[in-house]
């Protein structure tokens, strides 16, 4: 309620403070300007004269009161909007000098938010920062990209080395998962992991209505963690083919930290499963197990055992990303990691034109004749030398002997494939027959440098040793 005695105080007590305020006790002329208050000082006294001319019949006595009663009105009206405006003065230095401290101090700078405005920039001409809303349901995309994904399932042969340094290998089942990337007049092609493949002796594949087919790989990429596998669509029921379809491959160039992403996989070997997170990180550099540096999209949609090979997905259903491994320990959550699209791409292009591999049997495949070890990723940094196969020897009855191959040569890639180890050098070869031409891509030591050039060689027969 508002009080005139204490207004009068107030505005004796403040007169030195506030220049616009003066001794004179009347609220009506507290304000330097009428336009500033809303208030017209010439309109109320023609209201008052007019209101006493009126109530000249009632009385002398009566107009007295009535005059009194109009101008004690006024001065109630115009105080009560003095104060307000006083009000609105001082609330509204008190935030500008709040924002001015904060951005002094903070070194952030004030933002203004202004509703209705799609301009990009505030009534002040702040710059608006604008917020996209998070996609809750993904069940439209997952709807559309689920039927490129499948999960695959394989018998490894493991090696490892017993208690007493010797090698033991036995049988392990394990899951992965792929997309299917391209269809040909015979065969449904699908790409993967490498590590998901490698070694693997009985390959199967479920597509997304859990009908299974056999499948064996086409090609592998051991530098860059690819491999191809096919199926063959007589293998393939014409229900499922109508069920399925070939994924749309996005650009991984275009994302940034902060994108939503969705990871489809066969996770633990249950089955499909889906999970949801953002990109966290582009161009992370990340080594293998073999030391070998991969370049990823980390994130941190959950990459579970089984994922590997699956799709990391778009809001717009396209794979921008081949999910590939994730950092698991009691200190680490939430980092996964997927092979860019954009940079597999032109790999999964070349391994796609390879012949589908079939294991031969031993009498019938081919032979390489050399004895090498293995140059990982340490080795590399310590010696100076490319990673890879390093020959140290060549068997002078092998095939290798009529090529231009020679010793201390370092092998990376057999028939446009990426190789870094022996074992997977000797893998290779099982799916190739003796007498069959295949070019070697091999680096050797010239000048104090290593150079790049191709090598052809004409396969022998298997012996039954272990060489190459």
């Amino acid at each position: 309620m508002y009080d005139e005695n204490k207004h009068d105080e107030y505005e004796d007590q403040n007169h030195e403070t506030y220049s616009n305020y003066t001794e004179n006790p009347d609220p009506m002329s507290d304000h330097t300007s009428s336009e500033n208050s809303g208030f017209d000082e010439s309109k109320s006294s023609n209201f008052a004269s007019q209101e006493t001319e009126s109530q000249q019949t009632s009385g002398s006595n009566h107009n007295h009161k009535s005059s009194k009663a109009s101008k004690k009105l006024a001065r109630k009206t115009a105080g009560i909007v003095a104060a307000a405006v006083l009000f609105g003065a001082v609330s509204g230095g008190v935030m500008t000098g709040v924002s001015y401290i904060g951005e002094r101090y903070t070194k952030i700078p004030a933002v203004s938010t202004t509703l209705g405005q799609s301009n990009g920039s505030t009534a002040n001409g702040a710059t608006s920062i604008p917020v996209s809303n998070t996609v809750m349901d993904v069940s439209d995309v997952v709807e559309k990209a689920m039927p490129s994904v499948v999960a695959i399932n394989d018998t490894m042969t493991v090696q490892q080395y017993g208690i007493f340094g010797l090698p033991e290998t036995y049988q392990a089942k394990s899951s992965g998962s792929g997309i299917i990337i391209d269809k040909t007049d015979s065969e449904l092609l699908i790409a993967t992991n490498n590590h998901v493949v490698s070694g693997a002796s009985d390959l199967t594949v479920t597509f997304s209505d859990d009908n299974t087919a056999s499948a064996a790989v086409k090609g592998t990429d051991s530098a860059t963690d690819l491999a191809v596998i096919a199926v063959k669509l007589s293998d393939i029921s014409s229900d499922t083919l109508s069920k399925i379809k070939v994924a749309t491959l996005g650009d991984s160039d275009n994302l940034k930290a902060g994108q939503q992403v969705i990871a489809i996989g066969n996770a633990l070997g249950y089955g499909q499963s889906v999970t949801v997170g953002y990109v966290s990180a582009l161009n992370r550099e990340i080594s293998d197990n073999n030391g070998v540096s991969h370049t990823y999209i980390q994130t941190d949609a959950a990459i579970n055992p089984g994922n590997s090979g699956g799709a990391l997905i778009d809001l717009n259903g396209n794979v921008i990303g081949i999910n590939a491994a994730k950092t698991s320990s009691t200190d680490v959550e939430g980092i996964g990691y997927a092979i860019p699209i954009s940079k597999a791409g032109e790999i999964l292009d070349n391994l796609k034109t390879k012949q589908t591999r079939e294991v031969l049997d031993e009498s019938a495949q081919g032979f390489l004749g050399i004895q090498g070890t293995n140059i990982d990723a340490n080795a590399s940094k310590a010696y100076g030398m490319p990673v890879g196969i390093y020959v140290y020897k060549i068997l002078d009855d092998g095939a290798a002997a009529s090529s231009d191959l020679k010793e201390k040569d370092i092998i990376t890639k057999f028939d446009g494939q990426s190789v870094t180890t022996m074992d997977e050098l000797k893998e290779m070869l099982t799916y190739y027959k003796s007498g069959s031409t295949v070019t070697l891509t091999v680096q050797s030591l010239t000048d104090g440098t290593y150079q790049e050039h191709d090598v052809t060689v004409t396969l022998g027969s298997r012996p039954s040793d272990n060489n190459s």
